[in-house]
């Protein structure tokens, strides 16, 4: 599939690939600004004239990127050098730099749409900043000085290798991940089981789960975007299992308020500080004895609004496992880690999937006593 279809993405099994590839991306890529109320979007649907006009279109632009965009949002843009397409990435912040909003506007025939984001874009001085990447138009963020910041990927990733290997020596690269609105990659660290992990295998071993403590390793996932889908953040895992486990909420640092690398590093040398922590709420759950385990997770998937149709098959599966038995909140907390599966077997977006995820962490902070109650729960 080539980079300049919306839906492509690519994945790496090695550090420099993945560096590589954002290094290259860094310098293919356009930033530029401009005013909001002197931007211009077309429709580029199949019937619209720009679709067979290719000379009106920037140097670069390909048939390829035309069709793609024809099949997606539809439209395109006027800039100096002829229009580029808008890819779907894009959408949102186009609303946002047209502050126009509703569930209505998709549904509209693309040249009724792209005349009230231009009607609503002339209204507005201030400044857009946009991306151009693999041919298209990937996002418009709002470019006021204190709005939108570049934390370039390679840098991010640079900055992030560098902090582990000294952190963590001997971390391993586990695999990368990479498509137009969401960057993930991760990696474990195994020569500090022992410290990060120690006294949580020897309880999970004496409860009978020796197979599972011998397979977790610590380890860390990082993500960011330049589409405003995330800020660059840093999670803290537990790896070993079908799907990584986060074990506490990312550390992030926002694209906003002229944040720079250096901000990210900062954030860094928080989440590494923290791990033992992290690792200590999930301990605490080996503890925390649940009457009602199945009504449990049900109100526990329900209160973190969690994927409906892969929650209620992850609790089927579940209760079958547990025929009637209690559990702890560390079992049923496991059992909630089949979401992330099943989404993926749904073929789920990987960015949803990512989002499942890092949700999920949020259990660890609840108050697991009010949601083991008798009384059942619909979802």
């Amino acid at each position: 599939m080539s980079t300049c279809q919306d839906k492509f993405f690519t994945t790496f099994p090695d550090f420099p690939a993945m560096l590589g590839y954002h290094e290259n991306q860094t310098k293919e890529s356009q930033w530029e600004r401009r005013r909001v109320k002197d931007l211009r979007v077309e429709p580029l649907d199949k019937n619209a004239p720009l679709y067979s006009d290719l000379s009106s279109f920037a140097p670069g632009i390909s048939r390829e990127a035309i069709e793609d965009t024809a099949h997606n949002l539809g439209l395109a843009m006027k800039m100096d050098s002829g229009y580029y397409p808008v890819r779907d990435t894009a959408y949102k912040s186009l609303l946002g730099r047209a502050k126009i909003s509703g569930t209505a506007l998709p549904k509209l025939k693309r040249d009724k749409l792209a005349d009230i984001l231009n009607a609503c874009m002339t209204l507005f001085g201030d400044e857009a900043l946009l991306l151009i990447r693999d041919e298209k138009v990937s996002a418009v963020h709002s470019g006021g000085e204190s709005d939108y910041a570049v934390l370039p990927v390679d840098e991010l990733l640079l900055t992030l290798k560098a902090k582990l290997d000294a952190r963590f020596p001997g971390n391993q690269f586990e695999g990368g991940y990479c498509d137009h609105s969401i960057v993930s990659a991760s990696w474990s660290m195994p020569d500090q089981k022992e410290d990060l992990l120690g006294t949580y295998a020897k309880l999970l071993a004496a409860q009978g789960k020796t197979s599972l403590a011998a397979k977790l390793t610590p380890g860390i996932r990082f993500m960011t975007s330049d589409t405003g889908t995330a800020s660059a953040k840093v999670s803290a895992l537990l790896m070993g299992s079908q799907f990584p486990i986060h074990i506490g909420e990312c550390v992030a640092v926002d694209h906003r308020k002229c944040r720079k690398v250096s901000d990210f590093e900062c954030a860094l040398d928080q989440v590494f500080a923290q791990f033992g922590d992290l690792v200590g709420k999930l301990q605490k759950l080996l503890e925390v004895e649940l009457d009602y385990p199945i009504n449990a997770m049900t109100r526990e998937c329900k209160k973190l609004s969690l994927p409906k149709k892969a929650a209620v098959e992850a609790i089927a599966m579940y209760e079958m496992a547990l025929g009637g038995n209690t559990a702890t909140a560390h079992d049923v907390y496991f059992a909630m880690q089949e979401i992330p599966f099943i989404l993926k077997t749904q073929g789920a977006p990987e960015s949803k999937i990512l989002s499942v995820e890092e949700n999920m962490a949020r259990a660890l902070n609840l108050r697991w006593s009010d949601y083991d109650l008798a009384k059942g729960v619909d979802y």
